[in-house]
């Protein structure tokens, strides 16, 4: 092993051990997935030594990787069982989408972005993930193409979320989300407990940039 990749592999092992256990990620599950995929191959490249850092990282089109323990929380909270089917909202590097992949039966990964799509294919496919697709589209208003999902997670911001979303679940389906506005917006997950039942649970408090083509918050002119 060279010295670059045993320097990943301590990386890698501190930021679980350091960042995302101490954050209340206990599932092992999850762990193990997180310990076991190199995060610095899908970093940008000139944001490779900072690939295990407790730091969001931009990616371009004003877009960013979430922190790796926020990436974890996400995981743990959306409890992916192996017959699960997924929906990525926002594809972005697509480490979030191969942790999916690698939890799940099948991902749906949508972005509005072909650069994301395409990078992020060519990694997974490197990896050997055969259970993703790739879509490129504009989802800011739902994604009900392969509807329902039994989790979906959503990688990019809203004001407020739209309805259809939740439409979109499978009951018992999870659905992880960040709205609200800067400075302190909400990261939530919304479980559907029947028809028209749905469960809110605050998961933290964090800022990431909001999907592309969402609705901003409205202004008020008095």
């Amino acid at each position: 092993m060279t010295s670059a990749a045993t320097d990943f592999e301590t990386a890698r092992h501190n930021m679980v051990e350091q960042q995302i256990r101490p954050w209340n990620v206990l599932d092992q599950r999850v762990l193990d997935k997180i310990h076991g995929l190199a995060r610095d191959k899908f970093v940008p490249k000139k944001y490779k030594s900072i690939a295990y850092a407790d730091t969001q990282i931009h990616i371009g089109h004003s877009q960013i990787m979430m922190t790796p323990k926020e990436e974890a929380r996400m995981l743990q909270a959306l409890a992916i069982k192996p017959t699960d089917i997924v929906l990525e909202i926002g594809t972005g590097t697509g480490y979030c989408t191969a942790l999916l992949a690698s939890l799940a039966e099948k991902v749906y990964s949508v972005d509005i972005i072909e650069e994301f799509i395409n990078s992020a294919k060519t990694v997974t496919e490197e990896l050997g993930l055969t259970n993703i697709e790739f879509e490129e589209g504009d989802a800011v208003n739902g994604w009900p193409h392969h509807k329902p999902y039994d989790v979906i997670a959503i990688t990019g911001s809203y004001y407020q979320l739209p309805e259809q979303y939740l439409t979109h679940l499978t009951v018992g389906g999870r659905l992880f989300c960040v709205t609200g506005t800067e400075p302190a917006m909400k990261a939530e997950l919304i479980t559907r407990l029947g028809e028209d039942e749905w469960h809110y649970e605050s998961l933290y408090e964090t800022v990431i940039p909001s999907l592309i083509n969402s609705k901003p918050k409205p202004q008020f002119n008095f």
